[in-house]
């Protein structure tokens, strides 16, 4: 039952275009108060499936605190023995940035979402000595540090290997700022 759970939880973005701790948000922000009210209303105004819904609703309900978001999330993803990766993380956001101001970055639990209008990247710590650069880049063939994304993330075409600041190059901002423009 756990794992069920814990699946539902990871896919509720994917599901519903939000994260769970957003639809948290946005049900308490209605200000209902009964779980039923809660449910009808994400099922009828925002399609969600009665499952979904009734998942907020019970978070709602029992006052839960979402997840750490924003600076939290990417702290803990570079906690530990993951933490010599953060200099390229940093690196790479910062260029990133430089894309333009509706750059966005959603940190998630396991990785960081680039979006601008929709996801264009994401940035993941795998291991402890690498990123993962998930790059969603139409009609680009994989070839070189350009990996087809396999069994990575579903949500890419591509991803890049990073093990150091030096790997954040001309070569991967230019396949970045070509992902940015297409989203």
């Amino acid at each position: 039952m756990e794992d069920a759970l814990a699946t539902m939880i990871a896919n509720y973005e994917k599901n519903t275009g939000k994260p769970l701790e957003a639809w948290v948000a946005l049900a308490r922000k209605a200000g209902l108060a009964r779980h039923g009210e809660i449910v009808k209303l994400l099922k009828e105004k925002h399609g969600m499936g009665h499952g979904y819904a009734n998942l907020v609703a019970q978070r709602v309900l029992a006052g839960e605190v979402p997840a750490p978001a924003g600076d939290d999330l990417v702290a803990a993803q570079y906690a530990g023995k993951k933490a010599g990766l953060r200099p390229a993380y940093e690196r790479l956001a910062k260029a990133v940035a430089a894309f333009g101001a509706d750059v966005e970055f959603a940190p998630k639990k396991t990785y960081v979402s680039l979006r601008r209008k929709k996801q264009f990247a994401l940035v993941q710590p795998s291991t402890a000595e690498r990123l993962d650069v998930g790059i969603n880049l139409k009609g680009v063939a994989p070839a070189g540090r350009l990996e087809a994304s396999g069994s990575f993330n579903a949500m890419v075409s591509h991803r890049v290997r990073v093990a150091a600041p030096k790997d954040v190059d001309d070569e991967l901002l230019g396949w970045l700022r070509a992902a940015y423009e297409q989203a």
